[in-house]
C-alpha cells in the first residue's frame, strides 16, 4: 500500500512536469460545419482535428521536412509505383479498435469509394490499388505521382475506423486527443488519449475550443483569463499585446494563399485587360502593412515561398493606379465600372483585406460594393454556385505544387474562379507536373505555370498569410507549421 502511495506521488509529480492534467482553453473565430474531413471540405476541421484527432501515414514538420506517424518507416519501388508502408505497433483508435495494416488499408479503401463523398477524392486517382499484409501496407499506383507522400500527409488522408457512420459529430482517429464535446455555436471540447503510442504526449489533459467569431470579443477573453490562446489571432490584436508582458504572439508563413478571386466568366472581368487594370489598381505591400500590420509574405501567383519550386512574380502589374485607368479605358470602361465583392463576415481578415481593395479600386473608378455574407451563404453562392464579381479568401497550402493547384486542372473548370477562364497549356503542364519526378524538371514546369497564372490574372494573389497565435505567457510548445493546422501535441499550458 505505502509502495503503491509513494508510486501515485511520482506519477503526479511527472505529470506536473509534463503539463499532464491542465487544461488549454482556445478561441477560434470559425465553428467547423463538421467534425469529419474526409467527407466536408472546410479547411477550420482540419485545422482543428487534423494531428490532434485524426493522424495520417507520415506528416510535415515546421521546416516542410517529412516524418513518419503512423507509418514507423516506408520504402519507394524504383519505378515510383509502389509505396510501401510498415505501420507502428500497438495503434489502437479511440473506439479501442486496432489501427493496424488491415485498418489502415480499408480505411483508404473508404477515401477511394464515390459513396464516401470524400470532397477531394480526385487526389487519389492514380491509386490503383492498396493491400495489406502483416504490418505492411502497400499503395500500387496506375502512373507515377510525384505529390504522393506529400498528399498522404494532409488531412484529406487521415485514417478513420471504417464502420463508423457517426465521424461528422463524434469524430475518432488515433491522435494524442480523443473526442468528448461537441456544442454547437458555443464549443469543442477534446481530452487527452490515455492510450497514445508517445506516453509522454501529448501534455495537456484537456483543450476546449470556444467558437468567438469576433475579434474584440476574443481579445477581452484573453484579456480576462477565460481563454489562454486565440488561434488566428487578428494582426491588430497581436501588435496590440506585443508590448505586454502577460502575453506572447507566436507568427510564421503559414502556406496560405490569401487572393482576391475574380469571376472570369462574368463580363468584363472575362477580359485580360479589366483583369490586369485591376492588378495595377491594388497595392499588395499597403495591404500586408496597413491591414496585417507588416505579417504576411508577398506573392504573385498560387504558391508561396514554403513550397517546392515558388518562383516570386510580384514583379508583374506593379501598383500603378495610371497604368489601372488606361487600361481601363483601351476597354471602354474610361467612365468606371460597378463591381459586387462578396465577403464571408466571420473572417476579420479577409473582410478588411476586402474593404481596403475597395478603396483602392475606387481611385481608378472601379466602383465595388461589398455584401457580407455568413460562411454557409459564402459557401453556397460564391464556392458552389459562384454568384459573385470578387471575393477576398484564403486556400490552405499543401507544400507540393501539384496538390496546391488542384483548382486550375483541366477538370476543374466549374471551380469558383475557373469558370470562364481556361488554359490547355497550363492544364497539360499541371500533368506533367503530377507525373514528373525530376526536380529540374518539375521547376521548370511550375516556373510557367505560375507565369501563365500571374500573366493572365486569374486572381489577383495577394499573400502568404502569416499564422499568428496570441497566448497567455504560461502556455508553451506552440508552433507555425506550413499546413493549415493548430498541432496542440506538446503544447503545455503551466500555471504556477
Amino acid at each position: 500500500m505505502k509502495r503503491q502511495t509513494v508510486l501515485g506521488l511520482v506519477t503526479l509529480a511527472l505529470g506536473a512536469w509534463l503539463g499532464v492534467g491542465s487544461e488549454l482553453v482556445v478561441a477560434v473565430s470559425t465553428e467547423p460545419p463538421s467534425l469529419d474531413p474526409t467527407t466536408n471540405a472546410a479547411a477550420v476541421i482540419k485545422f482543428l482535428l487534423h494531428h490532434n484527432v485524426y493522424e495520417c501515414l507520415v506528416q510535415f514538420d515546421a521546416e516542410a521536412k517529412l516524418h513518419g506517424q503512423l507509418a514507423a518507416s516506408w520504402e519507394v519501388s524504383e519505378d515510383g509505383l509502389q509505396y510501401t508502408f510498415h505501420i507502428r505497433d500497438g495503434v489502437v483508435f479511440h473506439d479501442g479498435t486496432p489501427c493496424d495494416a488491415e485498418a489502415v488499408r480499408r480505411s483508404f479503401l473508404r477515401t477511394l469509394d464515390p459513396g464516401t463523398g470524400h470532397p477531394n477524392r480526385s487526389f487519389y486517382a492514380a491509386v490503383q490499388d492498396v493491400s495489406a499484409e502483416g504490418d505492411r501496407v502497400r499503395f500500387v499506383l496506375r502512373y507515377p505521382y510525384a505529390p504522393f507522400l506529400a498528399l498522404l500527409a494532409l488531412g484529406d488522408s487521415v485514417v478513420v475506423p471504417v464502420g463508423r457512420t457517426d465521424l461528422a459529430v463524434r469524430p475518432a482517429g488515433t491522435g494524442p486527443f480523443r473526442f468528448d464535446e461537441w456544442r454547437p455555436a458555443d464549443r469543442l471540447t477534446l481530452r487527452r488519449n490515455d492510450a497514445y503510442y508517445f506516453p509522454d504526449r501529448p501534455r495537456l489533459d484537456r483543450v476546449t475550443v470556444r467558437f468567438i467569431p469576433d475579434p474584440s470579443a476574443q481579445l477581452a477573453a484573453l484579456r480576462a483569463g477565460d481563454v489562454d490562446l486565440v488561434a488566428e489571432v487578428t494582426p491588430e490584436i497581436a501588435f496590440a499585446l506585443s508590448a505586454d508582458p502577460r502575453f506572447r504572439v507566436v507568427s510564421g508563413p503559414s502556406n496560405v494563399v490569401q487572393i482576391m478571386a475574380i469571376n472570369n466568366a462574368r463580363p468584363p472581368l472575362d477580359r485580360l485587360d479589366v483583369r490586369r487594370a485591376l492588378a495595377h489598381a491594388i497595392d499588395r505591400q499597403a495591404i500586408i502593412a496597413q491591414v496585417f500590420f507588416g505579417y504576411g509574405t508577398p506573392i504573385g501567383s498560387h504558391l508561396t515561398p514554403a513550397v517546392p519550386f515558388y518562383v516570386d512574380m510580384t514583379h508583374l502589374f506593379p501598383y500603378d493606379p495610371p497604368a489601372a485607368r488606361r487600361l481601363l479605358a483601351q476597354a471602354g470602361y474610361g467612365g468606371g465600372l460597378s463591381l459586387r465583392m462578396v465577403l464571408p463576415s466571420n473572417y476579420a481578415q479577409h473582410v478588411r483585406t476586402g474593404e481596403f481593395i475597395v478603396a483602392q479600386l475606387a481611385a481608378v473608378g472601379i466602383r465595388a460594393t461589398i455584401e457580407l455574407v455568413d460562411w454557409n451563404t459564402w459557401l453556397d453562392r460564391v464556392f458552389t454556385r459562384a454568384d459573385y464579381d470578387l471575393t477576398v479568401i484564403g486556400h490552405a497550402g499543401r507544400v507540393d505544387p501539384a496538390l496546391m493547384l488542384t483548382g486550375y486542372a483541366a477538370d476543374r473548370r466549374d471551380y469558383y474562379f475557373r469558370r470562364g477562364w481556361s488554359s490547355e497549356e497550363l492544364e497539360t503542364l499541371l500533368v506533367q507536373g503530377v507525373i514528373t519526378a525530376d526536380p529540374d524538371l518539375r521547376r521548370a514546369i511550375y516556373g510557367r505555370v505560375q507565369e501563365i497564372l500571374a500573366e493572365e490574372v486569374v486572381n489577383y494573389y495577394i499573400q502568404d498569410m502569416a499564422a499568428i497565435h496570441a497566448l497567455r505567457a504560461h502556455v508553451t510548445g506552440v508552433e507555425v507549421l506550413p499546413l493549415y493546422v493548430l498541432d496542440l501535441t506538446s503544447v503545455e499550458a503551466r500555471r504556477d
